[in-house]
């Protein structure tokens, strides 16, 4: 167990403070319900989106279904991976009592963002159609794909950035105001999809290629507005010129760089599962368990809105030499991201058809995914609870478990499932695989969220 060695900082505000002295469970619940809210705008906006899209028909859904996972990949990766490594960063900064350093991470967290985010969206232009047909598009929904994705893809450079101005600010204890400006987005996204997709008036009717260009607005506006206040000097870690250099993106690659396995892994195993299904039983399937798993997206909201304090408060927590305070937050948070994702699992396990009727009548695209809701949703909470903690573990700069877990649901649901539906021919039994995936996922992160591993010297 890590002992204190010097007498913790004086918080430089009260937000701070809360997150050093506060109560547990009060300051993390003050703390992740903007954040909480900002999530589920957010994703509320890909449902109502969904629906829209299915009014062109199932190709439209299925070409939707395939650019989903890698938009989550991207705003996993810039969000909660990057995201998490420069929150992780700044609050320890500011924890310890360096507030120029803090300053010094805004710079780099902008700068090393902005050329991930170029980066990832030029190699997605590039290999979008291999791509789209190894996960399973062919024909029409292979155009479909194509369309959303060549307007989508180019505006990822915007969220890139507009999440590394976000992260800087959560660093600081600041949820509200990330949440508010990407939820207020996210709002003005759900009028602005359909007028875009059906067209309306002077504006004309663009089909699929809409939604695209409706996330693209959405992007610019949360960029240009989180970089206003983050310039303005509102924020504790200021953006302010000065020399780059190696040391401070070190800082926040420690974390982040080793973090965006994760979104690698869960995003992966989503299109690797949606081709396979794709491969062995056609277009309608795919639509129909691609429609489900947006319901699993709902968990990332949930796991973020309480992950994204959790970094802050571990980090902070830890720069201030209070280990104890650290482990008891993050346990504190896994438990209730349990129970909220729990909720949402099993209600969508009850009432599976409440759901897929909101997206089509075709039988095999409803039939596949109310399997997956029935067999997979009873085991939301441990996903749910298991992502919440490698947040947390982030914030600690303790990934290895988290990441290994990862690793291990990847081979049990995309491996094992494919060597299931292979053998038996069974949707239900190669669910099955991913909800045991899901369930071992969770289990080994809480067991290892202990003093032995996040301490040892």
């Amino acid at each position: 167990m890590v002992t204190p060695t010097h007498a913790s900082p004086k918080p430089a505000n009260a937000k701070l403070e809360a997150m050093l002295k506060g109560p547990i469970f009060i300051t993390l619940l003050s703390l992740a319900w903007p954040n909480l809210v900002m999530m589920l705008a957010q994703s509320s906006t890909g449902f109502i989106e969904a629906w829209f899209l299915s009014k062109l028909g199932i190709d439209a859904l299925a070409g939707a279904a395939l650019v989903l996972p890698i938009l989550m990949l991207m705003q996993s990766m810039s969000q909660g991976a990057m995201g998490g490594g420069i929150s992780s960063a700044v609050a320890r900064a500011l924890g310890a009592g360096q507030p120029a350093q803090a300053n010094s991470l805004a710079l780099h967290a902008l700068v090393l963002n902005t050329l991930l985010g170029i980066v990832c969206a030029t190699l997605l232009i590039v290999f979008s159609t291999p791509l789209f047909e190894l996960m399973g598009a062919k024909d029409a929904s292979l155009v479909a794909a194509l369309a959303y994705a060549n307007i989508a893809f180019p505006g990822l450079v915007l969220m890139w950035i507009m999440n590394a101005l976000a992260s800087v600010i959560r660093g600081s204890g600041n949820m509200f105001t990330p949440g508010i400006v990407i939820s207020g987005g996210a709002v003005l996204l759900i009028p602005i999809s359909p007028l875009l997709i059906f067209g309306w008036g002077p504006f004309p009717a663009l089909g699929i290629a809409g939604a695209g260009w409706a996330l693209v607005l959405y992007y610019a506006s949360g960029t240009a507005v989180l970089l206003w206040y983050v310039l303005s000097g509102r924020n504790l870690a200021r953006l302010e010129k000065g020399p780059l250099s190696w040391p401070p993106m070190r800082n926040i690659l420690a974390v982040g760089g080793l973090a965006t396995l994760n979104p690698l892994l869960t995003n992966g195993l989503i299109a690797s599962t949606t081709a396979v299904v794709g491969a062995y039983l056609g277009t309608a399937a795919l639509a129909g368990y691609g429609t489900a798993a947006r319901l699993e997206y709902l968990i990332f909201p949930v796991a973020f809105g309480i992950g994204a304090p959790l970094v802050a408060m571990v980090a902070s927590n830890l720069g201030a030499n209070q280990p104890e305070r650290a482990l008891r937050i993050a346990l504190t948070g896994g438990a209730m991201s349990f129970v909220v994702a729990e909720i949402i699992g099993l209600a969508a396990a009850i009432w599976p058809y409440h759901w897929m009727q909101l997206f089509g009548d075709d039988p095999h695209m409803i039939e596949s995914g109310v399997s997956y809701l029935r067999v997979v949703g009873p085991f939301f909470g441990f996903f749910g609870m298991g992502f919440t903690l490698y947040f947390a573990a982030q914030g600690a700069r303790k990934l290895a478990w988290p990441l290994a877990s990862g690793v291990l649901r990847l081979i049990i649901a995309v491996l094992g499932g494919w060597a299931i539906l292979h053998i038996t021919g069974s949707l239900s039994w190669f669910f099955a695989a991913s909800a045991l995936a899901m369930t071992l996922y969770g289990g080994v992160i809480l067991v290892t969220t202990n003093p032995r591993i996040w301490f040892r010297r």
